[in-house]
């Protein structure tokens, strides 16, 4: 169990708060809006209403004894960036920031952020690649343009092989898991037949998975 606060608790800061008790962590939330502390009081482990850009108020919550700080402040751009300064002057070992422009995420750069987060932009690269592969579930950046992804597989591959539907670039990719109801198979071997209910887990370059992505149409 790890110890996270979270400074901001709009609709962002709110949802990931209410995610990392569920996770089974600690969270200290901060606003400075008392609606928005009363709001989520029962569910924090504790909660406090504060001046966000007052480094007293900020030390007086021990806030350098989590593991990670997240400012999720939105558009307020002085009072994140001021946020972000205390916290870092109070010996906070890690902050992660809510960004809304690219020169806010440049000035967070500059000041030692950790994770540099766009909500709206994140959201809509994932919707966008939902509406243009519908048949991807999940999928994560591992860098250096490689991506974990989890896929459907539709009805129409019924009695086709794992083979039939791998990409041509198979030095650049990895098949991870085969879900089949209930049942998880690592390191699936390639001749098994689909029955058209299955979800894989497949790793590898963005070249080798957009080969495949024809092929699960």
């Amino acid at each position: 169990m790890a110890q996270f606060g979270v400074i901001g608790l709009g609709r962002f800061g709110a949802r990931t708060s209410l995610e990392l008790l569920d996770l089974g962590h600690e969270v200290i939330g901060v606003d400075s809006d008392e609606k928005h502390v009363d709001a989520l009081a029962e569910y924090l482990t504790h909660a406090a209403i504060a001046d966000v850009t007052d480094e007293k108020a900020l030390k007086e919550l021990s806030l350098e004894e989590c593991d990670v700080v997240l400012v999720a402040i939105g558009e307020d751009l002085q009072a994140s960036l001021l946020c972000v300064l205390h916290l870092k002057s109070i010996g906070v070992k890690e902050v992660w920031a809510k960004a809304t422009s690219k020169e806010h995420h440049q000035i967070l750069s500059k000041l030692g952020v950790k994770r540099i987060i766009h909500p709206e932009e994140e959201m809509g690269i994932r919707v966008a690649q939902a509406l243009n592969y519908p048949m991807v579930n999940e999928y994560m950046s591992l860098g250096h343009n490689w991506y974990c992804v989890e896929i459907d597989v539709n009805e129409d591959l019924n009695g086709k092989s794992i083979e039939d539907i791998l990409p041509d670039d198979l030095e650049h990719f990895h098949l991870l898991l085969l879900k089949r109801r209930d049942e998880v198979t690592a390191n699936p071997s390639t001749s098994v037949k689909l029955e058209g209910n299955e979800t894989l887990v497949i790793a590898g370059s963005l070249k080798a998975l957009k080969s495949m992505a024809p092929k699960l149409q």
